[in-house]
């Protein structure tokens, strides 16, 4: 059995743990981030059928697939929110993927619903930072919450439920044709990153994506 460490031993070792620490943020830091999909990207970046948000004038494109139900989107929201707020000049296109079974799909039916009503943004936003189990009361009151009207928007997503499914299994094929195997995933011109991100890396992947345009 080796023998313990003494003070000294142990401070030193815990000042390489620490090096080690830093250098493997620096690296990361300093590392690429984000694959370039090429002319995949073209069709997602400008279909004009997802709910979108963001300047007009915005000189860059970023769709967002995200699951309400889903840990990794929902802490990555903020980040991205900071990011965009930061930047000034995104313009977000919401891509619903609910792969997260039924309450998933009804929170993205309902939340693409009120697109009609021109609250979608509010509503999606509400939802990633709400931590109440999904349901119709909690979808009611969100929606509501965001000044929205909940008999409107479900006799709306009643009236238009085919074409609701029709654009989510769109969202999902577009997700696996451009390589995605999960939720979140951020495609930012031709730039596309797979998983939760923070502030400074949604803001180096804006940079490169402008850079690659």
């Amino acid at each position: 059995m080796p023998a313990p460490l003494n003070r000294r031993q142990a401070v030193g070792l815990g000042a390489v743990v620490v090096g080690g620490w830093a250098v493997g943020q620096v690296l990361r830091r300093t590392a690429p981030i984000g694959r370039d999909i090429g002319p995949r990207a073209d069709a997602i970046l400008t279909g004009g059928s997802s709910p979108e948000d963001g300047p007009a004038d915005a000189t860059l494109r970023l769709a967002v697939f995200t699951d309400y139900r889903c840990p990794a989107c929902r802490h990555a929201f903020p980040a991205m929110e900071e990011a965009v707020r930061r930047d000034g000049k995104v313009r977000i296109i919401y891509k619903d993927w609910p792969i997260f079974g039924p309450p998933s799909e009804r929170a993205a039916s309902v939340a693409l619903a009120c697109a009609e009503q021109g609250i979608y943004p509010a509503v999606h936003r509400a939802l990633m930072t709400d931590s109440r189990i999904i349901d119709d009361d909690m979808l009611r009151e969100i929606v509501t919450g965001s000044g929205g009207d909940w008999t409107r928007a479900t006799a709306w997503l009643a009236a238009n439920a085919q074409a609701v499914s029709a654009r989510l299994r769109a969202n999902g094929q577009q997700a696996y044709a451009i390589g995605l195997s999960g939720t979140p995933g951020y495609l930012a011109g031709p730039m596309l990153v797979m998983g939760a991100i923070d502030a400074g890396d949604f803001g180096r992947l804006f940079a490169r994506a402008r850079a690659a345009n």
